[in-house]
C-alpha cells in the first residue's frame, strides 16, 4: 500500500489544495501530496505561464497539448499544477520558472529547492 507523506507545506502548515480544475497531484486529489513512490517529487504548486509551458515542451515534457486518451485537456497559462521539484529548479536555472503557491507546495520540495528560491517565485 502506498503511504503518503504528511500533508505539510513549505511554510510548516497544512497543505492547501493546488487545483481541482485541472485535477492535479501525484494522487490526482488536487493536492501536491507525495510519497516514496513519487520519484519525480510532484510537489511544487506552480502557476503556469506561456513561457514556462513552452520551456517544458522544449525540454521534453509537453504539458500544453491535450491528451484525451489520458483524460488530460492540456494546461494553459494561469492553471495551477503540481510540478516536479527538479523541473522547477531547472526552469529557475534557465530563467523561466513559474510563480509558486507556497501554501499548496509540499515540504518535500525543500529536499530539492531551497526556500530562498521558492520565496523569489511566491505568488
Amino acid at each position: 500500500m502506498i503511504e503518503p507523506a504528511p500533508s505539510i507545506n513549505v511554510l510548516g502548515e497544512p497543505l492547501q489544495i493546488c487545483s481541482t480544475n485541472p485535477l492535479t497531484g501525484f494522487f490526482r486529489d488536487g493536492h501536491c501530496n507525495t510519497c516514496a513512490e513519487d520519484t519525480g517529487a510532484h510537489t511544487v504548486c506552480a502557476i503556469m505561464t506561456a513561457e514556462f509551458l513552452a520551456y517544458s515542451k522544449y525540454v521534453g515534457n509537453d504539458l500544453s497539448t491535450p491528451r484525451p486518451e489520458m483524460h488530460f485537456a492540456g494546461l494553459k497559462p494561469g492553471d495551477q499544477w503540481c510540478l516536479c521539484a527538479a523541473r522547477f529548479l531547472q526552469a529557475h536555472d534557465e530563467g523561466c520558472a513559474p510563480k509558486v503557491n507556497l501554501a499548496a507546495t509540499h515540504r518535500r520540495t525543500l529536499d530539492v529547492v531551497p526556500m530562498r528560491i521558492l520565496k523569489d517565485y511566491a505568488a
